[in-house]
């Protein structure tokens, strides 16, 4: 029997030892956290070892040598692992091997300092493949640099080393720290990488609500960054230990002779004749009956997760909405100064560089604290472009600009808008527009002025969607006008919605003034 075989028979000895005669259950509590470090680092080691063993033997030949299919094989029954155990050493093995030279040379390994991190034992396989996966999503898009530049950087983190490389070593990080880590590298090396992701991730959105279950609902799904994000400050508002809490169920009475509001009768007759041309009826739009206009290619499950999203601004803009920190829940995106003057010179609203036909990618990203996600910088646009954002500037660390309530929608504006246009602007989507977000018709950032004649309501969805759905929208003399895709309209005329609500002449609105 060869000596490493022997040595390791000792370790496992002494494990034994360790765990005869209920010897750990007479320790203290700190006497626990220190057998706890110390196991963490023998578990390292014994990761390292397999991962080492199977990495210096011959890919093929040695797993056949078993009476093994493959590494995968082999894994679980020499280890003892389930088939996902297995799949992660067999990742780690391909990153940490070094291929031999024609001379009989070893080679470098694909991570050469992740490996030796990874054989001194400050990290596992799990904290190993969570340091390199981002990394390696964007790794054919990196120089030899920013690899190696990566792989130091990661390698020092793990060590609790600073990114300047210094000596001192602070805290372990966690698997979570290393991932986090990869993901700003990432971000920071392939900042064009982030408009691809971005619209993988809106594919697969969505929610599902089960069946009821022992008087229960399972909800099942997936939201985007920006949705969670909001959830996330939602429920740390409700759940503030400080702030006011949820309102308190039960039924309230108010007096019926209210003398503080004077009810005011207001004409909201908006009928507009348009095409006249045509020889239609003034009174029904073809291209708001038309079935084509209803048109929705988006999944039950993606509607749900849209509908989500509104009620989640809706619910962030009420007054009734707790309040967190002394003020109501603000969603914060942090976007590079430099990053988000390319997108306003270079795009339309919500479409990066590649949406636009460009195909280099977004030119850019946004940071969503709250989830820690890396997003399109068209992303941080729509929605700030709601209200709901308040974006904070940044120069090199240096913070340069704070956005304004001037830009966001008041109460007042919102209203009379919600009465001009009563549904989403877009033909066919007949979300009513008090469920809108409020959208400038031309952008704040190119000196779009926050008043009625520069607002629309859009839903959440087309909202999000406009740089890249072909509908175009404009204000003629304070009435808003839209231009769809070739599909909806082959003429591609501007044409003002008249949408499916009763139109009703002698309807009037109850306007309380206070």
């Amino acid at each position: 029997m060869n000596s490493i075989v022997e040595r390791l028979g000792r370790v496992v000895t002494d494990l034994d030892a360790v765990l005869c005669d209920d010897a750990l259950a007479g320790l203290s509590d700190a006497e626990r956290v220190a057998v706890l470090q110390a196991v963490g680092a023998v578990f390292r080691r014994a990761e390292a070892v397999i991962v080492e063993t199977v990495a210096t033997g011959d890919p093929a030949g040695f797993p056949h040598a078993a009476g093994c299919r493959g590494v995968n094989e082999l894994v679980q029954r020499m280890v003892g692992v389930d088939v996902r155990g297995a799949s992660r050493v067999d990742r780690v093995v391909d990153l940490v091997r070094r291929p031999v030279s024609l001379a009989g040379e070893r080679m470098p390994a694909r991570w050469s300092e992740m490996r030796v991190a990874l054989l001194d034992g400050v990290v596992g396989v799990t904290g190993f493949l969570a340091a390199t996966g981002p990394i390696e999503r964007v790794w054919d898009r990196l120089s030899v640099d920013q690899r190696l530049a990566a792989d130091v950087a990661l390698a020092g983190c793990a060590r609790g080393h600073g990114i300047g490389g210094g000596a001192d070593s602070g805290p372990a990080p966690t698997v979570q720290d290393l991932k986090s880590l990869a993901e700003d590298l990432a971000s920071m090396f392939d900042p064009d990488g982030e408009e691809p992701k971005d619209d993988d991730a809106r594919r697969k959105r969505g929610i599902t609500i089960g069946r009821l279950t022992d008087g229960m609902h399972a909800i099942r799904g997936y939201l985007t960054p920006d949705a969670a994000a909001q959830l996330q400050l939602i429920l740390d508002a409700m759940l503030n230990p400080k702030g006011d809490g949820p309102p308190m169920p039960g039924v309230f009475f108010t007096p019926s002779g209210d003398t503080g509001h004077t009810d005011t009768d207001t004409d909201t007759d908006t009928d507009t004749d348009t095409d006249t041309d045509t020889g239609a009826d003034p009174g029904v739009d073809p291209f708001n009956v038309d079935e084509r206009s209803v048109l929705d290619d988006r999944t039950a499950s993606q509607k749900r997760h849209d509908a989500l999203a509104a009620a989640l601004a809706i619910a962030a803009r009420h007054k009734d909405m707790p309040t967190l920190g002394g003020a109501s829940p603000v969603l914060v995106v942090t976007v590079d100064a430099t990053d988000l003057a390319h997108h306003a010179e270079g795009s339309a609203f919500g479409a990066g560089i590649a949406g636009a036909g460009g195909g280099a990618g977004n030119g850019g990203w946004a940071t969503i604290p709250g989830s820690g996600a890396h997003v399109p910088v068209s992303v941080a646009a729509q929605t700030a472009c709601a209200g709901v954002i308040q974006r904070v500037l940044l120069d090199e660390g240096r913070i340069i600009g704070i956005s304004t309530t001037d830009r966001v929608f008041t109460v007042h504006q919102r209203r009379a808008i919600i009465v001009r246009d009563k549904e989403c602007l877009i033909p066919g989507c007949h979300v009513p527009a008090s469920w809108c977000e409020i959208h400038h018709v031309t952008e704040h950032a190119r000196g779009g002025p926050t008043h009625t004649d520069n607002g629309v309501p859009l839903c959440w969805w087309h909202h999000r969607s406009l740089g890249t759905s072909q509908w175009e929208i404009r204000m003629n003399n304070g009435l808003p006008e839209v231009r769809g895709p070739n599909w909806w309209d082959p003429d591609q005329r501007w044409r003002t919605p008249q949408h499916s609500l009763p139109a009703d002449r002698d309807r009037r609105c109850l306007v309380r003034t206070g």
